[in-house]
């Protein structure tokens, strides 16, 4: 459905987007991922031809971005992280407006998109006096309007409370039983709870693509142990533990009592035993000591490590 191959883009000295290639396939629900700053709204602007990358191409459908824009804008439907609404219109005048400017002319597709998106109550009111969350609900029926094939969502759950979350995250997962869905978020229990297949990116690259349980099962051969203890400092415990052979890595947890300490090693092996009986050989209080879950958080953190918090 959607192709891109090597697209860089940068702006000035900054690279946004550094020679990623992806495909997406018809009837997925991708869940772009990465930190502030990675690049992910300008892929999305790309992919939507809003900007032309720098080198690189990018094919939807039958397509290419490069000469075939006004058809592929056909096509896709665009909901930015700050929907462009004109807030002294009312809603229904507002879909109208748009419907118009798609050349639409079956009137039903405004109350059938304002039914699948929950606004058919709020039809008659001003955009500004709606809550953000139903202004995200007319951002959505702005961008489905024309009964677009594909769906690209920028932060779609921006700023909302966490009702208003679970809402619009249950009506792109029921939306995205019928359409090709592309997600971009920095919340990961957003991409957990909607979508089929992960694109990690970081930096302007891309650091892991695959579908969520896949990318736990790849760290499977790791494990990862949970300890507190008291008694020492943080430098003498990880110096001491480094010595335990199998240990791959220290990491400090934040705890303003104890000393908590994140330890991965093979899976194939059990350090539980040596590092129990280091610490009490040493004399120090073990007050915790459990195995940690591989989530998604974790292959996150571990992924996107030193990304900045520049907007692209």
């Amino acid at each position: 459905m959607i192709s891109a191959e090597g697209i860089t883009k940068s702006y000035g000295n900054v690279r946004a987007v550094d020679n990623i290639s992806f495909a997406i396939r018809e009837g997925e629900i991708t869940g772009l991922l990465g930190p502030n700053g990675a690049g992910k709204t300008t892929t999305l602007r790309m992919l939507t031809c809003y900007l032309k990358p720098d080198s690189g191409s990018i094919k939807v459908g039958n397509y290419n971005t490069e000469e075939n824009p006004l058809e592929i804008k056909k096509i896709i439907g665009y909901l930015p992280e700050s929907a462009p609404l004109y807030g002294d219109m009312l809603v229904y005048d507002y879909l109208n407006y748009i419907a118009e400017i798609r050349g639409l002319e079956d009137k039903g597709r405004i109350r059938e998109t304002g039914k699948l998106c929950g606004i058919n109550d709020v039809m008659h009111k001003n955009i500004s006096e709606l809550s953000k969350g139903y202004k995200q609900r007319v951002g959505l029926a702005h961008a489905m309007i024309h009964d677009p094939d594909i769906l690209i969502l920028d932060e779609p759950t921006s700023g909302l409370d966490p009702n208003q979350i679970i809402e619009i995250r249950n009506l792109i997962k029921e939306i995205g039983r019928k359409k090709t869905v592309i997600l971009s978020t920095h919340i990961l229990s957003e991409v957990e709870a909607t979508c089929d297949r992960i694109i990690i990116i970081n930096k302007g690259t891309i650091v892991a693509d695959d579908r969520t349980e896949h990318l736990q099962k790849d760290k499977v051969n790791e494990s990862r142990l949970s300890i507190k203890v008291s008694g020492t400092d943080h430098d003498t415990l990880r110096r001491e533990l480094s010595s335990i052979k199998g240990i791959t890595s220290i990491e400090e947890k934040e705890d303003h009592k104890l000393i908590s300490l994140s330890l991965s090693y093979p899976g194939s092996m059990d350090l539980r035993p040596d590092i129990f009986k280091l610490i009490s050989s040493r004399g120090w209080i073990m007050y915790e000591m459990k195995p940690e879950h591989i989530s998604l958080e974790n292959i996150f953190r571990e992924l996107t490590a030193g990304g900045d918090n520049e907007k692209h």
